[in-house]
C-alpha cells in the first residue's frame, strides 16, 4: 500500500491523497466512518491513472461526487474512495444543449440553464449533489427525472482503461437506477438536451419548487435526501408516517417530523444510529403493511 500511495502522490501531488480520512466531512449526512484513503484527482488523466493503479494493486475502491447520497458505516471503508470535485465542474452551452462535467453541482447547472434561457432542468434545480451522481441514480423530483433530458454521457471504465459514450437509451435509466450500477463505470461528463424558454418563467418555476422543497423537507439538517426508494404503488414517507414513526429517534438520528421519508442527523448521529433507525422503520412498515422498504442511500464500508 505504501508504494501505491507514493506513486499516486507523485502523479497527483501530496495534497490529493488523504489517509485515514473521516468521511463525515465529505458526506451530506455528516456522519460515518473513515476511509483508508481519499484520493482527489485534478483531471481525467489523473483519474485514469488513479483507477489503473488501484486496479493493478487489486485495492477495493469506489468513486463519489458530492457525497449527498452516501453513508459510510462506522467501521470505515477498507480501501480507497476517489472523490470527483471542483476539477470536474466544467460547463459548456451550445444552442439548446448543455454539457457539464460530473463534478458540477446541480445548483450550478440550474443557474447556467436559467441564465441561458434554457428550460427542462427546473425539476432538478433543488436536487443536492453533483451531476455525475444524478446520472448514476437517475435522480428525479416533482415529476421529472434525468432520463427526460440526458442526450448522452461520456463514461470511463472502472479500471481506467478506456473512455466511451453511452446514449440515454444505453444508460438504461429506470427508477433510481442506471446501467452503471452493474458496470461500476464512471460518468465523466453529460450532455443535456434542453429547450428554449422565457427566462422569467424558468426562474419563477425554480423559485416555486425551491419554496415547496424548503417548506416540506428538512433542508436545515444533515441528511441524504429521501432515504428510501418509493415502493411500487406506495409512498415511503406516507407508509412511515402511517406506521406512527414520524419524529422517532435512535441516538442522534431521527425520522424527520417535517417529512417522514427523510432520516436526519439532529446532531452527533453516528452511521450506526442511522442504520439502526433504518432497520426499525423497515421492520415496522413490513410488519404493519407488508411492504419492504429499500434504502435509496448507498451504504458502504464495514
Amino acid at each position: 500500500m505504501a508504494s501505491l500511495k507514493n506513486r499516486i502522490r507523485e502523479k497527483l501531488g501530496e495534497q490529493a491523497v488523504l489517509e485515514n480520512c473521516d468521511m463525515s466531512r465529505f458526506t451530506s449526512f455528516r456522519a460515518g466512518g473513515k476511509a483508508d484513503l481519499l484520493i482527489v484527482p485534478g483531471n481525467v488523466g489523473e483519474l485514469k491513472f488513479t483507477l489503473q493503479e488501484l486496479t493493478k494493486e487489486d485495492m477495493p475502491h469506489m468513486v463519489m461526487g458530492n457525497g449527498s447520497n452516501i453513508l459510510v458505516r462506522d467501521g470505515g471503508y477498507k480501501g480507497a474512495i476517489v472523490k470527483l470535485g471542483e476539477a470536474f465542474g466544467t460547463m459548456e452551452i451550445q444552442g439548446e444543449t448543455l454539457t457539464a462535467g460530473c463534478g458540477t453541482l446541480m445548483s450550478a447547472v440550474a443557474k447556467s440553464a436559467l441564465e441561458a434561457g434554457l428550460s427542462g432542468f427546473e425539476f432538478a434545480s433543488g436536487i443536492p449533489g453533483s451531476l455525475g451522481g444524478a446520472v448514476f441514480m437517475n435522480a428525479g423530483a416533482y415529476g421529472g427525472e434525468m432520463a427526460d433530458i440526458i442526450q448522452e454521457a461520456r463514461i470511463l471504465a472502472r479500471d481506467g482503461s478506456r473512455e466511451y459514450v453511452l446514449s440515454c437509451q444505453e444508460l438504461d435509466l429506470g427508477y433510481r437506477h442506471s446501467v452503471l450500477h452493474e458496470t461500476g463505470d464512471i460518468v465523466i461528463s453529460v450532455t443535456l438536451g434542453l429547450a428554449r424558454g422565457k427566462q422569467e418563467a424558468i426562474g419563477e418555476k425554480m423559485r416555486e419548487l425551491t419554496a415547496k422543497r424548503n417548506e416540506k423537507q428538512p433542508v436545515s439538517l444533515p441528511s441524504a435526501g429521501s432515504f428510501f426508494k418509493r415502493p411500487e404503488g406506495y409512498f415511503a414517507g406516507k407508509l412511515i408516517q402511517d406506521a406512527g414513526l414520524k419524529g422517532m429517534s435512535v441516538g442522534g438520528a431521527q425520522v424527520s417530523p417535517l417529512h417522514s421519508g427523510f432520516i436526519v442527523n439532529t446532531g452527533g448521529a453516528t452511521a450506526t444510529d442511522i442504520l439502526r433507525l433504518m432497520a426499525v422503520v423497515q421492520a415496522t412498515v413490513l410488519d404493519q403493511f407488508g411492504v419492504k422498504l429499500e434504502p435509496e442511500v448507498r451504504i458502504i464500508g464495514e
